[in-house]
């Protein structure tokens, strides 16, 4: 018996004669017994590639070899059924909901903290507070247009919110090309399975960003703004840019006159109304922020605050995806909402609480602790696979700052069955659907599936080896 949940099979025997398949994988595991060995070696091999070719790539900073890797696709696709995902999306909804008007709230009247619901100085001390924003009126009243939400399913199965990536979410243009792969490889099994569709994104976002232009622009100019082909995730900045038809900018093509934006073109100025942005607020204005970016638009933050242009994501947005903030989520769906929370965080220590600090120190090896600004699976310490040195070390930092920590019970992630080395075997998944906010909040159905590679490893980041899946939902 398996100490996880598998999502294929209810005893974790993914690749046993005798396992019990759960219901919504019955048609897929039969097909999968059918399939000689080599078929779908070559499919593999196939795939990988496909995704050289069409160059899904991504940078590794700090990578000594400086080069381009490819991410890893499984051909086992992770299968959510109807049921279950019409719960998700209704927490996912409720969540974005809830974190946008928190947003709103401490840029204008600060309501959450004068009931005392968050401390003052969480949010005023936090590296992603912006007050520049303050008394700002954004269009719509969003701030997180694209919301990637990370899902984790522990226990006997129950969903679990890791974190809310609220600044620039990225990952979905490995939701598409996953897609697109497993359809071109296997078109019999869409042929047979109820598989929800997810291509039309772009068209979602595309919709979702012109519904939130300034005030009296009916046909919107949109932009994608990427610092530049060395972005780790510049792949997906061109991928979306040219799926939506809109152009792909840099800083250096825009620039800002008469109070409003506007992008070099062969035929002259052309006027900028929205612009999804896929760089951190420190490098969008040299003249409001970090003085010695060259990837911004001088001038931009002026425009901004006049309404005269849209950004998405908000500047200053990044304050509610901050991990110091992520325990009080589940407050702000009951302060703003009057609602009890679908999805649950997971239990979190604030290692600023002394009592919380004492019990991490007290279970280090035991618990995952987390750098409230980390990201990508850096500057963590998952405890039960760290060494006693390291674990000593750790010890050190979080001594040495306590505020700049979480900790988190280590959650035996579910796991789905996936080809490694020597056949299949489970590996722990997680789950980032991708929420728009605009007038209305939409999603398509499914999400980028990433998987832990590694036999045993909880860290499902690309950066540190992690490969990724198709997601499907089934329609019945």
């Amino acid at each position: 018996m398996a100490n996880f949940f598998n999502e294929m099979t209810a005893d974790g025997l993914a690749h046993h004669a005798s396992a019990e398949v759960r219901e919504h994988y019955r048609e897929f595991c039969g097909w999968l017994q059918r399939q000689p060995a080599e078929t779908i070696e070559r499919k593999r091999a196939e795939a990988d590639l496909t995704f050289r070719r069409v160059g899904i790539t991504f940078a590794v900073y700090g990578d000594d070899a400086g080069t381009e890797r490819l991410i890893p696709f499984d051909t086992i696709p992770r299968i959510i059924p109807a049921a279950e995902w019409k719960q998700l999306q209704t927490g996912l909804v409720q969540r974005v909901r809830a974190l946008n008007m928190f947003i709103h709230d401490i840029y204008h009247d600060q309501n959450i903290i004068k009931a005392g619901i968050i401390p003052a100085e969480q949010i005023y001390r936090n590296a992603q507070y912006r007050p520049e924003m303050q008394g700002i009126k954004v269009a719509s009243d969003i701030y997180a247009h694209i919301a990637g939400v990370d899902i984790v399913r522990a226990g006997q199965g129950e969903f679990y919110v890791l974190e809310d990536n609220l600044r620039v979410p990225s990952g979905v243009s490995y939701m598409l090309e996953d897609r697109k792969m497993m359809m071109r490889l296997f078109p019999e099994l869409f042929a047979r399975n109820k598989i929800a569709p997810v291509d039309h994104y772009p068209d979602l976002l595309l919709d979702n960003l012109r519904s939130v232009a300034p005030m009296g622009i009916n046909d919107p100019t949109v932009v994608v703004m990427t610092p530049g082909m060395y972005n780790s995730a510049y792949f997906e900045h061109a991928f979306l840019a040219q799926q939506m038809g809109v152009e792909l900018v840099e800083g250096k093509d825009l620039f800002v006159s008469d109070n409003t934006v506007f992008m070099r073109t062969t035929r002259g100025p052309k006027r900028v109304d929205v612009i999804y942005r896929r760089l951190d607020d420190d490098f969008l204005d040299p003249l409001a922020f970090r003085p010695d970016s060259s990837l911004g638009v001088p001038g931009l933050l002026s425009v901004y605050r006049a309404g005269r242009v849209t950004l998405a994501n908000a500047i200053g947005t990044g304050v509610a995806d901050d991990k110091s903030i992520y325990p009080f989520v589940p407050d702000m769906i009951k302060f703003y909402l009057s609602e009890e929370p679908v999805l649950n965080n997971v239990p979190t220590y604030q290692c600023r609480k002394q009592e919380d600090l004492a019990y991490t120190l007290a279970h280090l090896p035991e618990l995952v602790v987390k750098e409230v600004h980390g990201a990508g699976g850096y500057g963590m310490l998952v405890g039960p696979a760290s060494s006693k040195q390291q674990i000593e070390d750790f010890r050190q930092r979080l001594l040495a700052r306590p505020h700049g920590y979480i900790a988190q019970p280590t959650l035996a992630l579910s796991a789905c069955p996936t080809y490694v080395e020597n056949g299949i075997a489970p590996r722990h998944i997680d789950l980032r659907p991708f929420v728009l906010s605009g007038k209305t909040i939409s999603m398509v159905p499914g999400g980028l599936t990433r998987v832990a590679l590694q036999e045993g490893s909880l860290v499902v980041n690309s950066s540190q080896g992690g490969g990724t899946k198709d997601t499907w939902i089934l329609e019945r």
